[in-house]
């Protein structure tokens, strides 16, 4: 049995005010920790717990009871080894995640911790924010009082932190794929996870971990705007081990959020994903301010919701539809784990009607193609995506290009000329269209010139008045077009009624996407992100709908 006076008293105000603890630490205390601090064959290393508390209190700054709870769990063993290997901090923006876990990561690099050579590597998708973990120590021990003390015992530079007694180093760093490695690491930060789009980034620094003593991984963030990645992975993971199950896997998840999104009304419930709000006034103050002013402005709902509440949303006046349905377009039943995700059904398409539709917008970017057919109710879209390499926003695109050919990553390519050429995507078009019944060809008017040449050498001519059966079809851009489409593809969204197959890119590219309306009502598909974040697969797929009523008309005869 364990007793410990920083996590009975936490446990109390858990169970005296169940109403402020967030129902994923409720599970984590029921399901991990009690049965945790009952167990005979766990040690907890008090004293060097003792040791830790007082480091940080004397040189940083007071603990709240919450984070002297969390700290006890970096104290516990079994069998020489630590206990939890991986201990997730989840939490609204402003809590202190930084500035309480970077004093606990410098003292485990000290001789009253005790492991030699104790290397940490605090590692974020953006050097800024790993940096912001490294200063918070940093900045302690250069101010002009501390830095006389410190340098007895530690080498100081901007750039790294090393203990003189036991060559135990802190760095910063990002998550550069192919320069770093963790085979001399004894723990690894993360910082704001959520700002990753795949796991390539992370385990670039997780090659060889795992060989130094007391080795370990903490993960440390808010909410992000990314789903389908890693952090929505992991919360997935998380449930499950708060549910008690994966008990092998050694995580120990301390998630605070609010557990409906209807208590972002009701003041007093902030500090399930704000557990700091009782003891700083500014971050109460600072909340207060941003939610009447997402009241005001609507628009501000889904950051306040999902940096602040903890609760992952866009706004849905804005985006094209939220991220369940998105995931319908793929899967029987969107939301289960995903483990358990089955993926929906598609009616044969061979011989099928079908409209076909190109968004090639920049000939050293994206381009898409695919074709749309009906099934009673259902919309079923079947696509090609090709990636130009040369693009100057390659290495930045927030999409895990590196999965190619893996399931539900088989219908893009990269291509390593130095555009994407038009016959390409023509000559993948025409070759398709062998196999269905093609009623029309639609794109817009951004390189139309150029396709239409390359169409000409299958005799594929555009449409006019005076010879309305050609297939080539132009579209115009913009509101125009969206108008028409927009409410019916709403609706089909929201009735589930969009089969994309198991296609991540056609996920990413919606999840891309915005509805703008204006003052007279008219309606536009805009990216959220012009750069990084493409939606042209989504465009074609709007390209395609505007042409639906050829789908309605046209019966094939067996």
């Amino acid at each position: 049995m364990i007793h410990c006076a920083e996590i009975q008293t936490y446990l109390d105000y858990c169970r005296d005010y169940p109403n402020e603890v967030p129902k994923r630490i409720h599970q984590a205390i029921e399901n991990v920790i009690l049965p945790t601090l009952e167990r005979d064959d766990v040690f907890f290393d008090e004293n060097t717990y003792r040791e830790c508390l007082k480091y940080v209190e004397r040189y940083y700054y007071p603990l709240f009871p919450y984070q002297k709870f969390i700290y006890a769990f970096f104290f516990m063993y079994f069998e020489g080894q630590v206990l939890f290997r991986t201990i997730i901090i989840i939490m609204g923006r402003g809590n202190g995640k930084d500035g309480f876990i970077a004093p606990l990561v410098n003292f485990l690099q000290t001789k009253k911790y005790g492991v030699k050579k104790y290397h940490i590597d605090i590692v974020a998708n953006a050097e800024q924010q790993a940096q912001d973990t490294f200063d918070v120590v940093h900045d302690m021990m250069t101010d002009k009082v501390n830095y006389p003390f410190f340098k007895k015992y530690f080498y100081i530079t901007r750039e790294k932190i090393v203990n003189l007694s036991t060559m135990s180093r802190l760095r910063f760093n990002t998550s550069n794929a192919g320069t770093k490695d963790g085979k001399q690491t004894g723990l690894i930060l993360y910082n704001e996870y959520h700002g990753y789009d795949d796991n390539k980034q992370i385990s670039t620094f997780e090659s060889g971990f795992g060989k130094v003593k007391h080795c370990r991984k903490i993960i440390i963030s808010t909410q992000g705007h990314v789903r389908g990645g890693p952090l929505d992975e992991l919360m997935d993971t998380c449930d499950y081990v708060l549910k008690g199950e994966y008990k092998e896997l050694k995580y120990l998840p301390f998630i605070y959020t609010l557990d409906d999104p209807n208590e972002v009304d009701e003041m007093n419930k902030w500090v399930k994903a704000n557990p700091s709000i009782h003891y700083r006034q500014d971050l109460k103050n600072e909340l207060i301010t941003q939610y009447h002013e997402m009241k005001i402005v609507p628009s501000k709902r889904a950051e306040f919701m999902t940096k602040r509440m903890n609760i992952p949303e866009r706004d849905e006046k804005l985006s094209v539809t939220n991220w369940v349905n998105i995931l319908a377009t793929t899967y029987q039943n969107p939301e289960a784990k995903e483990s358990e995700r089955i993926i929906r059904l598609t009616m044969k398409l061979e011989r099928k009607s079908c409209v076909a539709a190109i968004d090639y917008a920049s000939v050293r970017d994206f381009a898409s193609a695919g074709f749309l057919f009906k099934d009673d109710d259902e919309w079923i879209w079947r696509q090609k995506t090709w990636v130009c390499r040369h693009s100057s926003h390659f290495d930045g695109i927030k999409f895990p290009l590196a999965n190619q050919g893996n399931p539900g990553f088989e219908d893009f390519e990269v291509v390593s000329t130095p555009t994407i050429p038009a016959e390409l995507i023509v000559e993948w078009v025409m070759e398709e269209s062998k196999k269905y019944d093609l009623q029309a060809i639609a794109m817009d008017g951004y390189r139309f010139e150029l396709m239409k040449q390359a169409f000409e050498k299958y005799n594929v001519i555009p449409r006019t008045k005076e010879d309305p059966y050609q297939l080539l079809v132009l579209v115009r851009s913009g509101p125009i077009t969206h108008n028409l489409v927009a409410p019916m593809i709403d609706v089909a969204f929201a009735n589930r009624l969009i089969n994309f197959g198991n296609s991540a890119i056609m996920r990413w590219y919606t999840n891309n996407t915005m509805v703008i309306t204006d003052r007279k009502g008219n309606m536009a598909y805009e990216k959220i992100e012009p750069k990084l974040r493409k939606n042209d697969g989504f465009m074609a797929f709007v390209h395609a709908m505007t042409q639906r009523e050829l789908l309605e008309e046209v019966v094939l005869y067996m």
